[in-house]
């Protein structure tokens, strides 16, 4: 793997002071940090695996160089993600045609259908349902699948399901979620990791209620009662619906981990060996696939937190940066490089 010189304010070289920072503060000040409009973004309903509708929204400057997809982590929606808003404008501005959406129980998807979430297993196939019908909407490819946290996962999932489609390009992905059940256990044994999954157990509950108010017979109040826990949730309202026995076995089936060897499109996955949601003996692992697959261009940093990546100016200056929004910047950077060499690769065939 590379190691990109990535630095963070002195205040923020640590893993849990960055991923606090970015969700207890970031999220108030970011529209101070970027200098750049909102895209006019349309609403508009796509049909997914399964003929399961879901929520997006997308945006297409003159000309567009190409189509970015993604969607966010493992609770949100897209009024509220502003890391993902991030994405959206400086993308916009850099001339491509951008699809954001909420995936399965998240957000006004989940006001359309009670599907559950499956990790990966079908969001990775409404990836490249949802790319071939934003070509009717003007939102051309090359198609480039991105998310970050367990959004990361769903977008390899995407990349590898569209592994023989030519329109899509690639993706790239920053902090994926790549083994639940080794992370989950690591987070839940952590003295402060466990406050982290508390957290994110209380955004679940509050997905699956939204659900049960939109879909009363579909979604079991007593089973969300009972799903006091991240694996509770999947336990409870996801496996058996998924046809998983346990929540092991759903894990193992729907981890990204396994992919990364098989990936046949370009993919871009940047991971911060401080993560505090991750367990860090998934590190080596990483390492070996990356290195062991041309297709992968893993960036391996010493510090960045889980979806921060929040840069110093030394850094920033450094970068040639504008912002200090740091994942972003090097991911577009690597995806713009991708569209110049297949550029000069067909004019010379031409």
């Amino acid at each position: 793997m590379n190691e990109l010189s990535y630095t963070p304010p002195f205040w923020l070289k640590n893993g849990l002071a960055m991923t606090i920072y970015t969700a207890k503060i970031a999220h108030k000040t970011w529209e101070k940090t970027i200098n750049l409009k909102k895209p006019p973004y349309q609403e508009t309903t796509f049909v997914g695996a399964q003929k399961v509708p879901i929520h997006g929204i997308f945006a297409t400057p003159y000309q567009p160089k190409g189509t970015i997809i993604g969607t966010y982590g493992i609770t949100g929606d897209l009024d509220n993600q502003w890391f993902l808003k991030i994405l959206g404008r400086k993308a916009y501005a850099d001339n491509y045609a951008v699809v954001f959406f909420d995936w399965r129980a998240h957000g006004k998807t989940a006001q359309l259908s009670p599907i559950l979430t499956s990790d990966g297993l079908y969001e990775g196939q409404d990836f490249v349902e949802i790319a071939m019908q934003a070509k009717a909407l003007g939102c051309p490819p090359p198609y480039w699948f991105t998310g970050y946290s367990l959004g990361g996962q769903l977008a390899l999932w995407g990349i590898k399901a569209g592994e023989d489609n030519p329109d899509i390009a690639g993706g790239g992905v920053i902090c994926p979620s790549l083994d639940s059940l080794r992370s989950l256990t690591y987070l839940v044994q952590h003295p402060l990791g466990k406050y982290l999954e508390k957290a994110v157990t209380k955004g679940l509950k509050e997905l699956a209620w939204d659900l049960h108010k939109h879909h009363p017979q579909d979604i079991d109040p007593e089973a969300i009662n009972r799903a006091n826990s991240i694996w509770g949730f999947d336990e409870h309202l996801v496996i058996e619906k998924l046809g998983f026995k346990t929540v092991p076995e759903y894990y193992q089936a729907s981890s990204a981990l396994q992919l990364l060897p098989t990936l046949k499109k370009p993919t871009f996955l940047m991971y911060a060996k401080d993560d505090p949601m991750f367990d860090p003996n998934l590190i080596p692992e990483i390492e070996t696939a990356c290195q062991n697959n041309p297709n992968l261009t893993g960036i391996l940093t010493e510090f960045g937190g889980h979806v921060g990546y929040f840069s110093s100016k030394k850094c920033q200056e450094k970068g040639g940066d504008h912002d200090p929004w740091w994942a972003w910047n090097r991911l577009l950077e690597w995806t713009n490089k991708k569209i110049e060499i297949n550029q000069k690769e067909l004019a010379i065939l031409k």
